[in-house]
């Protein structure tokens, strides 16, 4: 890469770097230390490319003044679990909302085959949902209540099994991008047939409302962080494919550290979505304004925090690093 091209590349990354260390920012220490990140893999770059220029003069200073800043005048905040979930996953985050939108289309096109397959064929949903859990589900819609399913077991020990399990496949559906985003991707897809198999068996038994009312009580956080879950393997998957200016090692680092921290954030959201499954979603009978009210505020919240909380943060500290 030619000179001219490696600076036009990065000198907005480079310019806003400078002014976080130069003014008084109040850019997280951990959102420091990756732009630092960023910058030593492209001073090592023109160290080998442009041994004699001034880029190289300039990212040597850039790093040194770095330097300074996070690792010796770095100040950690009072309560630091507060910090990452109010102030610096937000501003992390933001940067991958576009892999979010792409795990969330793979989770809905997995989902509508789900649907057209089982509409189509009575054998798939026995074949994706397996012989026991359709046949206790028909037992409990001759009984009358079809998500009877969900009353069973004590409400703490299903709040916490439940919990765990979900933990437990956020996790697994990260450590798939190990293989890049095609192990991730599968995991999303599966679930997804899986989901729509599984709304199609009501929608066929005319319930598909009364079996909604109470599955999407917890099922709303609960799909909707697999999904994000999704986001943080493919992005440590695409850090493999697409390694950028990085070496493939580095950016593969930097991924797995990005994608941890996205499976990090779900955990409150999982516990929400145990605590509704273990104690509320099992009062079916509930009125109805009730349980949309639950809907759709676990909606809203996930929404909010997860694409308009990060950008309305990230446009008050620019406008902050700005003046």
């Amino acid at each position: 890469m030619r000179e001219a091209a490696f600076v036009k590349q990065n000198k907005e990354k480079w310019i806003a770097f400078e002014k976080a260390i130069t003014v008084n920012s109040k850019m997280s220490p951990d959102h420091l230390a990756d732009y630092y990140i960023q910058l030593t893999n492209d001073l090592a770059y023109a160290q080998t490319y442009y041994p004699e220029s001034k880029t190289l003069q300039y990212l040597n200073s850039l790093a040194s003044q770095a330097h300074q800043q996070i690792y010796i005048n770095k100040k950690e905040t009072g309560n630091r679990i507060v910090s990452f979930w109010k102030y610096e996953f937000p501003l992390f985050f933001m940067q991958h909302q576009k892999m979010l939108f792409y795990s969330f289309l793979l989770f809905a096109i997995a989902t509508a085959i789900g649907v057209i397959s089982t509409l189509n064929d009575d054998s798939f949903l026995r074949l994706i949902l397996g012989d026991s859990y359709v046949n206790t589900t028909l037992n409990n819609i001759e009984n009358g209540d079809p998500t009877a399913i969900y009353k069973s077991g004590g409400e703490l020990g299903t709040f916490l099994g439940i919990t765990i399990n979900n933990i437990r496949v956020a996790i697994f559906a990260y450590a798939a991008g190990v293989v890049t985003s095609i192990g991730t991707g599968y995991i999303l897809f599966s679930n997804g047939v899986m989901l729509g198999a599984f709304f199609t068996f009501f929608y066929n038994k005319d319930l598909l409302f009364v079996a909604s009312k109470s599955i999407w009580l917890h099922g709303t956080i609960e799909i909707s962080v697999i999904v994000i879950a999704g986001c943080a393997g493919m992005v440590m998957g695409n850090s493999i494919l697409f390694p950028k200016t990085y070496s493939r090692k580095v950016s593969f680092l930097k991924g797995a550290k990005d994608g941890l921290k996205i499976v990090v954030s779900t955990i409150p959201f999982f516990i929400i979505a145990g605590f509704i499954e273990g104690f509320i979603t099992r009062y079916s009978n509930m009125p109805v304004w009730l349980a949309m009210s639950i809907i759709f505020s676990s909606l809203a919240l996930i929404i909010y925090y997860y694409i308009i909380y990060p950008i309305r943060l990230n446009k008050k500290y620019a406008a902050v690093n700005k003046a």
